[in-house]
């Protein structure tokens, strides 16, 4: 029986679920579209359980775990039990006015990971971002932002940080483009800061900071930023998300996930190790 890590969000508690239903499903030769007519619901709609991309209701699970055989007590409450955590709302929700969607997601994900491996080449990962970097990014990307929509979105993201303070915090891994260093985002002062705090961040045994220099030339992420996250829990594959404009992709698959896995060990070797990126962050604060 899967169960959910402390710290797990109610994200990762609707993918936990919606995999075991799947299996019980699979396991007594059910198709969707009978399992459907048994909730008085769309094959659809299994379909998005089974995914986790909706919420959860207890007649529903109940009705479900019924039909696929499951008649142990503590089993089924066990399931019905996960079903109201999965259905909770992630403090993120409370950011809803300026929360796309899709995003949404993302850092529920974020805020379940065990492992979290980034490449960027145009900004400071969102994590390891101060606050007055932070608003000069949003202001760039959200020029009709009032002043006030602006501070939320800093606050939202000041708000993501607080992973890496917890008393079981995720693996940082960061590996920054030189071009997302020199880059001059919100003035002379707000850089220094942000340069520091990066150094300071480094120090952190939970995270591990690594700069690919421009004098490497081409190498194996030119195609993009991209973030892989990886779960305690063993039901829960690694995902690779890919940021767009206005919306995201979520990679499952194994091929993908391979393939993404991949460039980021080839960036983490190709890259200036951990304490030589330190040395160039200095190097860079000293010329800012």
């Amino acid at each position: 029986m899967p169960t959910a890590q402390p710290g797990s969000g109610s994200t990762v508690r609707r993918i936990l679920l919606g995999s075991q239903l799947r299996r019980l499903r699979e396991a007594k030769g059910i198709s969707r579209e009978e399992a459907g007519y048994e909730i008085r619901a769309s094959e659809s709609k299994i379909s998005r359980m089974e995914l986790g991309r909706v919420s959860f209701k207890d007649r529903d699970v109940a009705d479900l775990l019924t039909m696929y055989g499951v008649t142990d007590e503590t089993e089924r409450e066990a399931l019905l039990n996960l079903t109201r955590e999965a259905n909770a709302t992630g403090w993120w929700h409370s950011y809803g006015d300026i929360l796309p969607s899709w995003f949404q997601v993302y850092v529920g994900l974020e805020e379940a990971a065990s492992v979290i491996r980034t490449y960027e080449v145009q900004f400071v990962p969102g994590l390891l971002q101060t606050a007055d970097y932070a608003r000069a990014v949003i202001v760039a990307g959200q020029p009709t932002a009032t002043p006030a929509e602006v501070e939320r979105r800093v606050g939202l993201r000041t708000q993501r940080q607080l992973i890496l303070d917890r008393d079981k915090p995720p693996r940082l891994w960061a590996v920054l483009d030189e071009a997302a260093l020199r880059r001059p985002i919100g003035g002379r002062d707000v850089m220094r800061g942000q340069i520091q705090h990066l150094i300071d961040s480094a120090a952190d045994p939970h995270v591990t900071i690594q700069v690919m220099p421009f004098r490497f030339g081409a190498h194996a992420a030119e195609g993009g930023p991209f973030t892989l996250l990886r779960f305690p829990e063993p039901d829960l594959p690694d995902v690779v998300y890919l940021e767009q404009l206005t919306s995201a992709l979520y990679l499952d698959k194994r091929d993908d996930v391979d393939q993404y896995t991949e460039v980021m060990e080839r960036l983490s070797v190709d890259g200036l190790p951990p304490d030589r990126s330190v040395d160039l962050l200095a190097r860079i604060l000293k010329e800012t």
